[in-house]
């Protein structure tokens, strides 16, 4: 039972920063469609990243030299750059984001699980499960911001998306710097 709970807290913190960029997205006013499908290869990202890690382990960070905190912080900053594109239209419309941008996301904001993999069979050794938990807290964790950040937008207006605008440029800026 006290794996169960680790691997939860681990998944909830996983989570955080798809919770953060998902109230800054849910701002704009994007489809419910495109808010489920966000959601779930998020989920599907968390399941799949810790597993690789385990997998392949310190092997692909040496190989690739990947910085995970600044391919991020690049991400958060070119999709902020998207928003106040459609915000300076002064348009009504649903922010739509391609399939490919929404794949970006999930990857981007799920670079932490693969590291998580790496020391994971220190943990446990149910990778599986520990991807399942992940899984289902970044998916819960995406919706929610996405449906909270769709609420305060309705509410506040302009000045919700002003707001996540500018959560995603400090959020971009922290793991940049």
């Amino acid at each position: 039972m006290s794996i169960i709970l680790t691997l939860l807290l681990i998944g909830i913190s996983l989570s955080m920063d798809t919770f953060s960029v998902s109230l800054s997205i849910g701002s704009f006013n994007i489809s419910k469609r495109k808010m489920v499908i966000l959601s779930l290869i998020v989920g599907i990202m968390h399941f799949f990243m810790p597993l690789i890690g385990d997998l392949f382990g310190n092997k692909i960070v040496n190989y690739l030299n990947i910085n995970a905190n600044i391919l991020l912080g690049l991400i958060l900053w070119f999709i902020a750059i998207q928003m106040i594109i459609n915000l300076w239209k002064k348009e009504e419309t649903i922010f739509e984001f391609s399939y490919i941008s929404i794949i970006l996301i999930s990857l981007s904001v799920s670079l932490d699980s693969l590291s998580t993999g790496f020391g994971l069979s220190a943990i446990t050794n149910d990778i599986i499960l520990a991807g399942f938990i992940f899984s289902i807290c970044a998916m819960s964790f995406t919706f929610m911001g996405l449906l909270i950040g769709k609420y305060s937008s309705s509410k506040l207006g302009i000045y919700g998306n002003i707001i996540g605008i500018l959560i995603l440029i400090f959020i971009g800026f922290i793991h940049i710097f």
